[in-house]
């Protein structure tokens, strides 16, 4: 494992993006319990792309526009419906100190499919593996899988900061109704950008 992959990957897990939404969400709303498991969630709908990317279906994916945009859509409305259920204070962020947990299966279940609606990434792990996997190498799929591994830690190590982050400040912002509307509010509207981005990404 070369020091290029490592600041590679780094760059990559902390550009922020859906996984990061959400696990900030999670840790504003309901602590840094939730935004841990949350994290837990979205490095966990990594192992699809991965295993998509070792396998070979990757390629098709890339070959197939039907496959893409059928993937490629599901999470644009997955998407949408997270901004949805924000902006109503009945998903990502809510507004009251006090609000019940969530079971952490569904917690996990949502940061699941937050990375596993993606297509992109699993056209990244195909993109990006093979370059730090030497072309004809006795061991390559050793190689890939070991290489996918230390991403999917690094994505839970940069997320559980993020989400620790965001619940070491939630004090700060709970009871203020105005603060909490305004990042519901700002929430929703990261999940609408994120999923037009999503909706123009081309293969």
């Amino acid at each position: 494992m070369s020091i290029e992959f490592l600041l590679t990957t780094l760059v990559v897990v902390a550009t922020p993006g859906t996984g990061v939404v959400y696990t900030l969400a999670a840790g504003l709303s309901r602590g840094a319990k939730a935004s841990l498991i949350a994290a837990v969630g979205c490095t966990l709908g990594i192992v699809p792309h991965m295993i998509a990317a070792v396998t070979g279906l990757a390629a098709l994916l890339h070959a197939s526009a039907t496959a893409f945009e059928i993937i490629k859509y599901a999470g644009v409305a997955y998407l949408l419906y997270m901004a949805w259920a924000t902006i109503r204070d009945k998903g990502a962020l809510t507004v009251e100190a006090d609000t019940a947990p969530q079971s952490t299966l569904r917690v996990i279940g949502s940061g699941v499919l937050v990375n596993i609606l993606n297509p992109k990434l699993t056209i990244f792990f195909f993109a990006f593996l093979p370059q730090f996997v030497p072309a004809g190498a006795p061991n390559a799929l050793p190689r890939m899988l070991g290489l996918s591994a230390v991403f999917m830690l690094a994505t839970l190590a940069v997320f559980a900061l993020y989400g620790v982050f965001a619940a070491a400040v939630r004090e700060h912002v709970i009871s203020r109704v105005r603060v909490m509307t305004w990042l519901r509010r700002t929430f929703a509207a990261s999940f609408v950008v994120l999923a037009g981005r999503l909706a123009l990404t081309e293969r």
